[in-house]
């Protein structure tokens, strides 16, 4: 595949949150230190109950850290909801989001912009290539949950693209001219999967970086708290699996498959 590099002018880094005090302004001041390009920070906040919302303003009314936005969303609210508004809010070019609780390290976003300045579309933090590994069981964290995180990928991979690794990452550097053909779809992780299975059917040029995923530094993992929800979860995974067989399907014949 042909690369052309991109110069970046600006760096959007979102950041959906939902009780993550314990984390955000650590890791904000953190992103703010690891990028040396323009940029902005914008904390999407579920309308947390512990207060993330407010430390949040309380920075951005000391002025420490430029560029710090802030959207508290109290009605639809949810994952794929709220980094769907941070990408209606961002005025970068390129659009970086991860999770708040520092399993994914900001030193790894320079790494991620550093393919999209070689001129790939997308670069994904990656648990599951050479040189990434998966996050550990600690206090907080569901032991199956994390087990079933890797299962699932090695599913994914056989039965959507084989070179591509981690479908579940949710970390990530993204062109923002790509969301003018591509929507978020889905509402926890299958949106990720769903956006990186019709990005590589259209051709676009993906890459995957390496990273430790580390255990959350504080508070409880979102992921699976619970097995009902774990369940529940898993459903709609096998669902966004057989669409996406209906999207390679439609691919194949021609198609229209970023409606």
């Amino acid at each position: 595949m042909q690369l052309s590099p991109y110069s970046i002018q600006k760096v959007s880094v979102l950041l959906p949150t939902y009780n993550e005090v314990g984390n955000i302004a650590d890791l904000i001041e953190d992103i703010h230190s690891a990028l040396q390009h323009p940029h902005e920070i914008i904390v999407v906040d579920d309308n947390s109950p512990d207060g993330t919302s407010d430390l949040v303003q309380s920075i951005i009314s000391r002025g420490d850290i430029p560029g710090l936005r802030l959207e508290t969303r109290v009605r639809d609210r949810g994952l794929t909801k709220s980094i769907w508004r941070g990408i209606e809010l961002a005025t970068g070019d390129t659009v970086v989001w991860m999770d708040c609780d520092f399993s994914m390290p900001p030193a790894v976003i320079p790494k991620l912009l550093a393919k999209a300045e070689e001129g790939y579309d997308i670069a994904v933090g990656s648990r599951f290539v050479s040189g990434g590994n998966q996050k550990q069981h600690a206090a907080g964290e569901s032991r199956l949950a994390i087990l079933l995180s890797s299962v699932l990928n090695v599913c994914l991979r056989l039965l959507l693209h084989f070179r591509f690794h981690d479908y579940t990452s949710g970390f990530i550097a993204i062109r923002r001219d790509m969301f003018q053909e591509i929507k978020l779809k889905g509402d926890y992780g299958e949106y990720f999967i769903d956006l990186i299975f019709r990005a590589i059917l259209l051709g676009h040029s993906v890459v995957e970086i390496p990273y430790d995923c580390e255990s959350r530094r504080s508070g409880e993992s979102k992921t699976a708290p619970n097995i009902r929800i774990l369940l529940k979860r898993g459903v709609k995974y096998l669902f966004v699996v057989l669409k996406m067989q209906v999207i390679r399907v439609k691919h194949l014949l021609g198609l229209r498959i970023t409606d």
